[in-house]
């Protein structure tokens, strides 16, 4: 059976570009998987814990070895590591926040790093490859070429090398200028801010178009 798992960042509630634009897109995958299964995550109203010293030394230990707190920072990486394994696909939002991705995004690829569960330990090969990894991008500015802040979306420039070591390789569907309907100093790019967000929609209608068709 086929199996999504929907990660949310966002801390704009119902008004998240990324959140909208995830939910469509998992909307498309349950028409094209009838029956599939789904794995929801909520990075912004229950944020994965920095990865701090216990999480690091539970990795390097036995089980019977670790302290409480170890035990439970081996817990916590076992099951976000599980949920990644136990799917097909995995859809992440990411809204771009001072020009990178959310705290609670870097925490959870973090904890995906675990010898014996994401890498072999032998061989240093990623065990989490072969599923469909997408990434729903929400720029609130431009960040595309001849923009002045080109180059200034750091989060995207990062994911690919942050998960490439447990085998995951994202690809990317980005909206972005989405202040331009809030922020009077962009109200002359609303035009740009919806041909992004129509164009990004359109990426997301086809993404498993082709399993409907084959249906």
């Amino acid at each position: 059976m086929a199996t999504l798992l929907h990660i949310d960042a966002s801390i704009q509630g119902d008004s998240s570009v990324s959140r909208q634009l995830t939910a469509r897109a998992a909307s498309a995958w349950h028409a094209a998987h009838p029956g599939g299964t789904v794995t929801y995550r909520d990075l912004g109203a229950e944020p994965v814990p920095h990865f701090d010293t216990a999480a690091n030394l539970s990795r390097g230990l036995p089980a019977d070895q670790h302290t409480p707190a170890q035990a439970e920072s081996w817990a916590r990486i076992s099951e976000l590591v599980g949920e990644v394994a136990a799917a097909d696909t995995v859809l992440l939002g990411l809204p771009i926040y001072n020009y990178g991705a959310p705290s609670t995004v870097k925490s959870w690829v973090d904890h995906l790093m675990a010898p014996g569960l994401s890498i072999d330990p032998e061989t240093g090969k990623g065990l989490l490859g072969g599923r469909d990894f997408v990434v729903v991008v929400s720029r609130g500015g431009g960040y595309g070429e001849g923009a002045p802040r080109q180059g200034w979306d750091h989060a995207t420039a990062w994911l690919p090398h942050g998960v490439a070591m447990v085998g995951l390789e994202p690809r990317f569907i980005t909206t972005e200028l989405t202040l331009a309907g809030t922020n009077p100093a962009m109200a002359g790019l609303v035009p740009l801010a919806e041909e992004s967000r129509r164009q990004a929609e359109a990426e997301i209608d086809g993404l498993w178009a082709p399993v409907v068709a084959s249906a």
